[in-house]
């Protein structure tokens, strides 16, 4: 069968439509048939279900998932390059990797039946966006090991867009091809289409008369505080998409166009769970905590329980019946502790936005005083406002300061460097540097 048929671009799919109780069924059955691809092709999976005393045919029901046992990061290294593989390797048509920048690189494959089934799901998540057939997208996600290029390219692909493989770097010119070609839509990291924002106002390109209407974004987190810039800045919508390699790549969530609301998790092919992130327990809807994911339909790397690290909580669905992700807080390794206080970059972001005389661009450097952890936060003024006088800027330092003292509960430095003084990002933003 072919899987490309099973996707009409003009209307929506028939799980997108369908009922919980239609919902829950077909995730039952696709559960049982990964729990037992899993253990009986990934030799890790069947030693693990093994010393737990569980067999695939102990799973009944949707609830006897948190039976088994958790996959992470670790595990996919330990098992480097192939070892997580369900299929043979001549059955594999793709590998994508991490940059492997803290150990091995976690690597991930596909058939063709998971490439297919990627990009019916990405185009779901454009549809879902506001995106649709003819549209014209430009493309400045990543190419290569990163999943985010080819698996925005193949989406938009299926979904009938006319694709602009730009890639990330190069600002002038992806300011010259959006000027010239006068996309509809554009994915990118939200800190790189500041970079681009940056760039055009150098140009003086004016984004409000371009075409663009739709920003897809994803690939970090951001705020909701950064969603209002950037629609104010570019005059079009900003949407969120989620994904990560682990489990598939962009289009594991994406926020829907009649509600913008927070991400909808595409269930029929991906199960979430929220567990509290010190004892592994399974957190009820709505409640904070560590999202994992189990991969529903995927043949060469199944998941099973996958520790995204990712901070959030599952809502209730609103413009489909899937339920949705709230905006990621952070990730539990990216928490700073400053004398006792959980602190996530999100939350300074969200305290400098809130003051207009600084731009999107910050940094967080920690520092060791003495015998005490202490944070300085980088900023700078936006090129309108470079001429305040330093009483002024004293000013909105102070405002700053009190504003994470007020919200977040920890003292910091402030620190405004000359406007573009802070390194601009291509792709993910390095927000935190740890000097301690």
């Amino acid at each position: 069968m072919d899987i490309r048929s099973q996707f009409n671009p003009d209307q929506l799919d028939p799980m997108e439509t369908a009922s919980i109780d239609e919902l829950r069924a077909h995730q039952l059955e696709r559960l049982k048939w990964t729990v037992r691809h899993a253990y009986n092709n990934v030799p890790m999976y069947k030693a693990r279900f093994d010393q737990l005393n569980i067999h695939p045919d102990d799973i009944h029901s949707l609830d006897d998932l948190a039976k088994l046992p958790f996959t992470t990061k670790t595990d996919l290294r330990d098992n480097y390059p192939y070892g997580m593989f369900a299929t043979p390797i001549d059955q594999v048509v793709r590998l994508h990797a991490s940059s492997g920048t803290t150990g091995k690189p976690t690597v991930v494959g596909y058939t063709q039946n998971d490439i297919d089934t990627w990009a019916n799901i990405v185009a779901r998540s454009i549809r879902a966006a506001g995106g649709r057939r003819g549209d014209k997208l430009h493309n400045a996600y990543g190419y290569g090991l990163f999943t985010g290029g080819l698996g925005a390219h193949y989406g938009a692909e299926r979904l009938g867009c006319t694709v602009i493989p730009m890639s990330g770097g190069q600002t002038e010119k992806q300011v010259r091809l959006i000027t010239d070609f006068q996309p509809d839509i554009i994915m990118v990291t939200p800190s790189y289409m500041l970079n681009i924002a940056d760039e055009m106002e150098r140009q003086g390109v004016d984004p409000h008369k371009l075409k663009l209407r739709l920003g897809i974004f994803g690939a970090e987190p951001w705020t909701d505080e950064l969603r209002r810039k950037v629609e104010e800045r570019m005059g079009m919508r900003a949407m969120d998409i989620y994904g990560l390699s682990e489990i598939m790549g962009p289009g594991v969530a994406m926020e829907c166009a009649e509600t913008q609301d927070g991400p909808t998790v595409w269930e029929d092919h991906f199960y979430p769970e929220i567990i509290d992130p010190n004892t592994g327990e399974v957190l009820p809807d709505g409640e904070m905590g560590e999202l994992v994911f189990t991969s529903l339909s995927k043949e060469a790397l199944p998941m099973i329980r996958y520790r995204t690290r990712d901070l959030t909580r599952l809502l209730p669905g609103t413009a489909r019946r899937m339920r949705r992700i709230d905006k990621i807080t952070g990730r539990s390794d990216d928490m700073m502790i400053i004398r006792g206080v959980n602190v996530f970059p999100t939350q300074i972001e969200e305290e400098v936005l809130k003051i207009p005389h600084f731009s999107e661009s910050y940094e967080i450097h920690l520092l060791r005083k003495g015998n005490m952890d202490g944070m300085e936060v980088h900023v700078e003024l936006r090129p309108e406002h470079t001429a305040m006088t330093n009483d002024e800027v004293n000013g909105l330092v102070k405002q700053l300061c009190h504003h994470i003292k007020s919200s977040i509960g920890i003292s910091v430095a402030v620190s405004v460097r000359e406007t573009g003084g802070i390194t601009r990002s291509e792709g993910k933003a390095q927000r935190v540097f740890d000097k301690r």
